[in-house]
């Protein structure tokens, strides 16, 4: 029973949307080779940690952030109608991918007073899939 107990609490903890998960199956891993699918969809599943704030549809009204279609290449805290901080307008600058990667990483600490309560990814290689996914997001 102990034995169950402590096998199952890995599935939990994967489950509570840590960035520490694993993200490849078992199988795509052991083999060394990673599936098209799992790749493609990678940012986008971890993108799924965010859309209780943002959304990414084309004229889909902002909720508690930003919505993020496009986010790539665009100005800093320019989404109309959305109230944005003042340190996240006194930011400046573009949505590049440096700067989406840092305040990704941890926005607390990039922008400090802005207003996203996320803790942040801390996986460079999540960050990055996300990076991407937003990138297709035009």
């Amino acid at each position: 029973m102990i034995r169950a107990a402590f096998l199952a609490a890995p599935l939990l903890l994967a489950a509570c949307g840590s960035s520490d998960a694993p993200t490849e199956s078992t199988d795509s891993a052991s083999s060394g080779q990673a599936q098209p699918e799992a790749v493609a969809l990678t940012g986008e599943q971890i993108f799924k940690r965010c859309v209780a704030c943002h959304k990414v549809e084309k004229g889909a009204a902002s909720g508690l952030g930003p919505n993020l279609h496009g986010v790539a290449g665009r100005a800093v805290a320019s989404v109309e109608g959305f109230n944005f901080s003042p340190a996240l307008k006194a930011k400046g600058g573009v949505w590049d991918d440096a700067n989406l990667d840092g305040y990704i990483e941890n926005p607390r600490t990039f922008v400090p007073g802005n207003k996203m309560s996320f803790a942040g990814i801390k996986d460079a290689g999540e960050r990055k899939a996300v990076i991407d996914y937003l990138k297709e997001q035009k």
